[in-house]
């Protein structure tokens, strides 16, 4: 890493992926100058703890970036197109976590592990859709020996893929149940709470969701390959924190499961937890506060010797959001 320091802003950074860069910057020993924290004007004013020194959040505006090397954005995709320019204009790297660009055929969709090249000199970076990284980190190093023809994945979305205010949701309907309370719903459109729904973004034309649909769109761009089948089926399910997928893999060559357990236990960004005689295998309570995404339960699918099944859980809010978005400007860092 370079000796030289960095003047970090962090815009949303009240928020639950704005908390965890903070402390991933922390917890990576990131070459932090100043740590310029940003947010609306409801939160400006409000400090925050890093590296033993209280910051007082300011205002997020274009002016806020001034002297700024580093920009993340963790604010929403509508304060990602008003802000990223001028962050940019300022001459910021600007890695944004929302969905404003990650379609965009001009910016890089990075995932480090995967696709760390594409970054080339582009000073704007898009961050994956949580889904879309924690699978592709998984199903990559297959792709690479194999070439995978066809995916069907299923997830399992914890609460904190829908922000802090829905932990505190579904922390809230718990205790609305267990007092024999009528569990109030407001950030989802169900109770969250012992129940699963599917996932509450809008049904497009296709018959997928938006979110299906961006897991699809995501995975075919970070691994160049639009010919890529995807059938994915998104789910909420009432887990505090950390996604899950089981996933269904077709190849165009031989690969068993026994196979695929060797690449992914020396795979960059994996744990293998696969303990068959144990029963124990990959879980969000376990996986959630990790930086790799923990793969297992690997078996050969059918008696093609080309199909393969296996589970993942990542923690959403790190390798889906926080820690991809920090690895990016980790490997920034290293090419400047």
């Amino acid at each position: 890493m370079s000796v030289r320091n960095f003047n970090i802003a962090i815009a949303g950074a009240t928020g639950a992926v704005g908390q965890e860069i903070v402390a991933v910057l922390e917890r990576r020993g990131f070459p932090v100058g100043e740590c310029r924290l940003l947010a609306s004007s409801r939160s400006a004013g409000k400090t925050m703890r890093f590296r033993d020194q209280e910051v007082t959040v300011q205002e997020l505006s274009a002016s806020a970036f001034k002297d700024i090397d580093i920009a993340f954005f963790s604010a929403g995709a509508t304060r990602s197109r008003e802000f990223a320019p001028a962050a940019l204009e300022s001459g910021a790297l600007v890695v944004d976590n929302s969905s404003a660009f990650r379609m965009d055929p001009e910016v890089p969709l990075i995932i480090p592990e995967v696709n760390a090249e594409q970054m080339g000199d582009s000073m704007l970076i898009a961050n994956p859709n949580c889904c879309a990284a924690i699978l592709a980190v998984a199903i990559w190093p297959l792709h690479q020996k194999a070439t995978l023809k066809r995916v069907v994945v299923s997830t399992y979305q914890s609460a904190s893929g829908a922000g802090a205010q829905a932990m505190e949701e579904l922390k809230d309907q718990v205790k609305a149940f267990a007092a024999g309370e009528e569990p109030k719903t407001e950030i989802f459109p169900y109770p969250i709470a012992f129940n699963v729904f599917s996932h509450n973004s809008a049904v497009a034309e296709n018959g997928f969701n938006d979110e299906e649909n961006k897991l699809v769109q995501e995975v075919q761009k970070i691994f160049s390959t639009p010919e890529l089948e995807i059938v994915p089926t998104c789910i909420r399910v009432p887990v505090l924190r950390a996604h899950s997928e089981a996933v269904l893999m077709d190849f165009a060559e031989t690969l068993s499961a026994s196979e695929a357990r060797e690449i992914l236990a020396s795979a960059p960004g994996v744990t293998l937890v696969d303990d068959v005689e144990g029963g124990h295998f990959p879980m969000p309570i376990e996986a959630a506060g990790e930086l790799d995404v923990h793969v297992g339960r690997l078996r050969d699918a059918g008696s093609s010797g080309r199909s393969v099944a296996l589970f993942i859980s990542g923690d959403q809010l790190l390798k889906g959001a926080a820690w991809n978005a920090v690895q990016i400007a980790e490997t920034w860092i290293r090419k400047a």
